[in-house]
């Protein structure tokens, strides 16, 4: 493999953060967070549960407050946890993991992101590979890494890349493949036809695979397959994942960053100059929570499929088209039967009309591609039963 590059080479000055790419998600969900205020909708716009996660969790948070875990915690994480995640990816996946060199403990999972593109790529040379849509995040690190993106389109219905579509993307530029799986904004969870081709072409083009697996538990039928279980592949991936989404604790930012050593290290580089550390009295809350029985974990994947169920009906009743989602806190729907020409528009004006804020699907791609998304909505189903339910009677109630 390619020597890791010098790993912080760069400031945001001039990495074009606030450029159109970077800057529309923030923007509508700062926007339609406003109307549901102003006029009392469901808001399914943003991604984050409404309910607490389990007592067993936030009882450990509590207790380690009282304990004295409130100064920093050691660089790479506290060994509880980083033992815990290794131990985590054993027990799912089969991975095998040195707590000591081969986790590092990020401000979730987003901050894993930044580092990780930070540390891998080396300028505009380097190509970035993504699927489209994608988590508004993205687009930014990349630019902010001063890299190249490369889209490959995800379209509907089943949101699966068009295989042709990906092999022609992945070149000798190619750094980094980024892979979102299950995936935001869409729903869709990859076929193994397109994770062996991921894992086939990284191998070609000598590129590290980037994995952000923050919805693992959240897959609808049969299991999350991570791409470094993958034959070949451990050796050049990373993966990412978060304790917000699995254990309903966004807003504590624990998340993590697990694979080869060399490449965790040059990850900790930057890392250590972003936030330094965090959290201290929630990383050994999180390790116990990565401890709950097996029982836990199925449920989440139950209860949210229950969510999306109710969800979904809604949304039908409304007369929207509805891709059924196979994993993720997401549903897309066509608004197109409703009239709708501009998703955007569309979901400014939902509030007023039905009591529901969704956000437009255009505000997870490249401005090239916004016509081919143009009627699509992404609705959030993390929410109550009683709240989603709430919503699919407004929906289905509301005038044509």
């Amino acid at each position: 493999m390619r020597s890791v590059p010098g790993a912080w080479r760069r400031t945001a000055a001039g990495a074009g953060l606030l450029s159109d790419d970077g800057s529309v998600a923030a923007t509508i969900f700062a926007e339609m967070s406003a109307l549901a205020a102003r006029t009392g909708a469901v808001n399914l716009g943003q991604g984050f549960p409404d309910e607490d996660g389990p007592a067993e969790v936030l009882e450990a948070a509590r207790r380690a407050i009282a304990d004295g875990a409130n100064q920093y915690p050691p660089g790479r994480g506290v060994p509880a946890l980083l033992e815990a995640i290794a131990a985590h990816q054993h027990r799912f996946y089969g991975i095998e993991l040195d707590p000591a060199t081969e986790v590092l403990v990020t401000a979730g999972a987003t901050e894993a992101l930044a580092a990780a593109l930070l540390a891998l790529v080396d300028g505009p040379d380097d190509e970035v590979v993504v699927f489209e849509p994608y988590y508004d995040s993205y687009a930014a690190c990349v630019a902010l890494a001063g890299a190249t993106l490369r889209t490959v389109p995800l379209r509907a219905p089943d949101f699966q890349p068009d295989l042709d579509e990906l092999t022609a993307a992945v070149t000798d530029r190619t750094r980094v493949i980024l892979v979102n799986d299950p995936h935001n904004p869409t729903g869709a969870v990859f076929s193994a036809e397109t994770r062996a081709l991921i894992a086939q072409l990284a191998e070609r083009h000598d590129a590290v695979i980037l994995t952000d697996e923050v919805y693992e538990h959240l897959v609808f039928d049969g299991r999350h397959v991570p791409m470094a279980t993958l034959p070949g592949a451990s050796r050049r991936t990373l993966s990412i994942s978060s304790a917000g989404k699995t254990f309903r604790t966004t807003g504590w930012k624990i998340g993590w960053i697990t694979g080869p050593a060399e490449l965790v290290t040059a990850v900790l580089t930057v890392k250590q100059y972003l936030t330094y550390v965090n959290g201290s009295p929630f990383q050994p809350a999180i390790a116990v929570g990565l401890g709950l029985p097996d029982a836990f974990f199925r449920g989440l994947a139950e209860d949210m499929r229950r969510k999306k169920d109710v969800l979904g009906a809604g949304l039908r009743a409304a007369g929207f088209a509805v891709f059924d989602p196979q994993g993720s806190y997401f549903t897309v729907a066509d608004a197109a039967p409703l009239g709708a020409r501009d998703a955007a528009e569309f979901c400014r004006a939902l509030p007023d009309r039905a009591g529901v804020v969704g956000v437009p699907l255009t505000a997870f791609v490249t401005p090239a591609r916004r016509p081919e998304y143009g009627t699509l909505v992404r609705f959030a189903s993390c929410k109550r039963i009683e709240v989603l339910q709430d919503a699919a009677a407004r929906l289905a109630a509301a005038p044509a």
